[in-house]
């Protein structure tokens, strides 16, 4: 008999994931092709009439099952890098890029010395920055010690670990010293959210959820922020696209500015605060 081709098993498997992903043949490619050990563009131009590697079909299981693609892979590409994630971090979304935008609109041709990442994961905005202004530094911050773990790692292998350093801290309680740049992912979902159960069932809730309005954290963090910002700089604040009247209520009873920075999709997202 003669073995499948891996043209059938792609065509096969999007089938197969038709019902748990939104990219059922984006991700049956990317796990055929991380069995294989190359790359994407590789396996469609080079690789549909080969034998299906036997790897395959545990990678699909595991994508049947709601494991987020970016965890069986172990990497998630986001700005102009990659990052090695897994279970215990937020997966980077393309939707937090706009606070790298909107940083680089505000400093236009100029560099910040000195860059904060609050929450930083697996050092998602902070490595972003950095690898975009080679003569900046750093300081990534978060609770949690798995994704303190992660984002060192993520430095080391992006060669940027020379350039920041990852603290223990609940938001500013650990930080000294004002920044140029302060970027930072709160959680900010709703806890009765809607959410698929690739997010739901795997990522860390408390990246995620943020009380009954998804508003808790802000409440904590924005009264911390004015004291660690630089004269000239600013804050890079992600929001969920129905958020930014009651976020930009809270920054303003606190003395300081903003303007809103809509994502690609015309979505709010980003809350540039200033002094």
């Amino acid at each position: 008999m003669k073995a499948e081709t891996i043209s059938a098993a792609l065509a096969d498997a999007a089938l197969q994931l038709a019902e748990t992903s939104e990219t059922p043949r984006l991700d049956a490619e990317l796990l055929m092709a991380h069995a294989l050990g190359i790359d994407r563009n590789t396996l469609v131009l080079q690789q549909l009439e080969s034998v299906v590697p036997n790897a395959f079909s545990t990678l699909l299981d595991r994508r049947l099952a709601c494991e987020p693609i970016a965890y069986i892979l172990g990497q998630k590409a986001f700005w102009t890098i990659d990052l090695t994630v897994g279970p215990g971090v937020l997966i980077p979304r393309p939707d937090s890029e706009t606070l790298i935008e909107a940083a680089i609109a505000h400093f236009k041709d100029r560099s910040p010395a000195k860059v904060l990442d609050l929450g930083t994961g697996p050092g998602t905005l902070l490595l972003s920055a950095l690898s975009h202004w080679p003569d900046a530094v750093g300081v990534g911050a978060d609770q949690s010690e798995i994704a303190l773990e992660y984002a060192k790692n993520n430095a080391k292998n992006l060669g940027l670990d020379a350039r920041c350093r990852f603290i223990h801290s609940d938001w500013t309680a650990s930080i000294d010293g004002a920044f140029d740049l302060i970027l930072c992912n709160p959680p900010y979902v709703e806890n009765d959210a809607a959410l698929t159960d690739d997010i739901r069932n795997y990522e860390p809730h408390a990246a995620l959820f943020a009380g009954k309005e998804g508003l808790d954290e802000y409440r904590r963090l924005i009264p911390q922020l004015a004291h660690h910002l630089a004269i000239g700089g600013v804050i890079c604040l992600e929001i969920g696209a129905q958020q930014a009247a009651a976020v930009g209520e809270m920054i303003s009873r606190n003395g300081l500015h903003f303007t809103v920075r809509q994502d690609l999709a015309g979505r709010d997202r980003c809350l540039c605060i200033t002094v």
